[in-house]
């Protein structure tokens, strides 16, 4: 999964379960600072959701994957094993005015659902049926995005 916030001065990737923050090249040769301690953090591999999943994709969806964005908030990934479906949800820490944010889930048979616009609250739900195949999730809240893939079943 990767956090990417656009037009930004840091790159952030997580890739088997480790996070890694990466300067650009020009705060290294401004700073004084070891170049160590400047370009790489590791984070837990299971950081907990900043924002509470809302219920949003209904009965029987349970969380299987989130990605935060900053504190901003919380995209969320849902399965319902009874109906094969795959549920996406991006929440808010804290409500207020409407952002832009979006919620968007794929799969090779399934398509493309999104929804996006100017919410106070949070993007989505969108569904997918996809029992026995991998889907791809994002979310986005102002200039942040998540996108996860790897949930295949």
């Amino acid at each position: 999964m990767k956090l990417v916030r656009h037009a930004a001065a840091v790159a952030v990737v997580v890739t088997g379960g480790a996070l890694a923050l990466a300067a650009p090249a020009s705060a290294s040769a401004s700073s004084s600072a070891p170049t160590a301690a400047r370009s790489a953090a590791v984070a837990a591999p299971s950081e907990a959701p900043v924002a509470k999943y809302n219920g949003a994709c209904g009965t029987g969806h349970k969380v299987i994957d989130s990605a935060n964005m900053e504190n901003l908030g919380t995209t969320f990934l849902t399965y319902n094993k009874t109906t094969g479906e795959n549920c996406v949800v991006t929440v808010r820490t804290k409500p207020g005015a409407a952002v832009k944010m979006f919620a968007r889930l794929s799969s090779k048979t399934g398509g493309t659902a999104t929804d996006s616009g100017r919410f106070t609250t949070y993007a989505g739900p969108v569904y997918i049926e996809a029992p026995g195949e991998c889907v791809t999730w994002e979310g986005g809240i102002t200039t942040y995005s998540t996108k996860g893939t790897g949930h295949c079943g």
